[in-house]
């Protein structure tokens, strides 16, 4: 009995030290969060396509102010040229078009759009649209961020309770082959008990091994998330943080889905750009017009002003284009098409990933009462395991299941906690608002 008190003392030890408590000042999942949205080149690159997707909406709108140029040239001849009146044959000597060998020109004009046909128009509602849809993507590419750190994060804390429940199960064993090598060397029990025990010993260490390498890669895999250096070791919050209220309602889920989650929206705005593309292309066949003003500078002898300004109405009508026009606003019809069909297909695919991901809470939900009410049991038997090993009534292979038993438990409960956090922010992600 005597044994069996030291082996349930390590025991107790052993199943307290699973259960880490959460260090002051530890790194929380919101922290997580910050670093890797001021890390994450990904996210850097949704971001600048974005910002580029409203400079090109800037842009578009620009065209309904008038367009300013200037332009001016230096001209130098060998020889500057004259007036020939020599075919009249009176004897005349013109003097030189310009005032040396050289001369200079300047110019400078304002135009302004007039009538396009409401090409400019198109132009910037399907720019502007764009710029919609880069935003939604954006949010889209943040939450998934998130989402992917989380689940980093979760990685950790599974590997390090692994790690925790990994070290007890060493510990415990340790214990027992001190034990039975005790009873071994007063010839109270066979040698081939002691052989077991020393070969599940061994057998716990191996898998201690692979659950500290384990632990190792998934600190790894959480840095780079967060731009860190690899080899950084983060002493991680335990409580993953609860995201925000969410109805329990399946339906009310998928409705608030459809509503949230930004691939419809960019999808949705995909598609108007492309049919605002369209009329621009369609109204590259109708009338153009133009009014445009300027101001000239000609450096030379024979006109009576060097300068001189102009202002006029220009028209420009495509009235044939081999169809170019026409085949490609089809074109760009056919591409609106596909968007509206790729947002019905990715509307369908979202319905079913909110089931999936409420399901998922449900199940984590039902596992986290099932393992906890399991964690008790196993440490139960184990304790009755070890009297009756001790009285002389048990096995040995009884009390190592009892301890295989415990070690599965322990796992089952960890894993269940961390499916359940886990699962809720799926779930807010589903529904696009985590």
């Amino acid at each position: 009995m005597k044994a069996g008190s030291v082996r349930g003392t390590l025991l107790a030890a052993a199943a307290a030290g699973v259960l880490l408590a959460p260090a002051v000042g530890a790194e929380t999942l919101q922290d997580a969060w910050a670093r890797a949205a001021q890390q994450d080149r990904g996210l850097a690159a949704v971001r600048s396509q974005a910002e580029a997707a409203q400079l090109d909406a800037s842009a578009a709108r620009a065209q309904r102010w008038p367009t300013v140029a200037v332009g001016g040239s230096y001209t130098w001849f060998d020889d500057a040229p004259a007036f020939d009146f020599s075919f009249t044959g009176l004897p005349l000597t013109p003097p030189e078009l310009f005032g040396g060998d050289d001369f200079v020109m300047g110019s400078a004009t304002l135009s302004v759009p007039v009538f396009t046909g409401g090409r400019i128009s198109s132009s910037i509602a399907a720019a502007e649209a764009r710029g919609r849809g880069a935003g939604a993507q954006l949010e889209g590419a943040e939450q998934d961020l998130k989402l992917g750190v989380a689940e980093a994060y979760v990685d950790v804390l599974r590997a390090r309770k692994a790690l925790a429940v990994a070290d007890s199960n060493v510990r415990t064993l340790e214990a027992l082959a001190g034990d039975i090598g005790a009873l071994y060397e007063r010839e109270l029990v066979p040698k081939n008990e002691l052989l077991a025990v020393q070969v599940a010993l061994a057998d716990a260490r191996q898998n201690r091994l692979r659950a500290a390498n384990g632990a190792e890669i998934a600190q790894a895999a959480y840095n780079r998330r967060l731009g860190e250096p690899l080899d950084r070791v983060a002493d991680l919050e335990e409580q993953v943080p609860e995201p925000r209220a969410l109805p329990s309602d399946l339906a009310a889920l998928v409705q608030m889905a459809t509503e949230r989650r930004t691939e419809l929206a960019a999808l949705g705005e995909q598609a108007k750009a492309y049919a605002q593309l369209a009329q621009v292309e369609r109204s590259r066949v109708l009338p153009q017009v133009s009014v445009s003003g300027g101001y000239n500078y000609l450096e030379n002898q024979f006109l009576d002003d060097e300068e001189f300004a102009l202002a006029g109405v220009g028209v420009q009508w495509a009235l044939f284009d081999g169809g170019q026009s026409r085949k490609r606003a089809a074109a760009m019809e056919r591409n609106r098409r596909a968007a509206e069909d790729q947002r019905a297909d990715a509307e369908s695919l979202i319905a079913l990933q909110v089931r999936q991901a409420w399901l998922g809470v449900e199940e984590a939900r039902k596992r986290v009462q099932v393992t906890g009410d399991a964690v008790e049991q196993a440490e139960e038997n184990l304790r009755i395991a070890r009297e009756r090993y001790g009285a002389g009534l048990g096995t040995q292979t009884q009390l190592l299941e009892a301890e295989t038993l415990r070690v599965q438990a322990l796992t089952n409960r960890d894993n269940a906690v961390l499916d359940a956090s886990l699962a809720r922010l799926r779930l807010a992600r589903a529904v696009g608002s985590l």
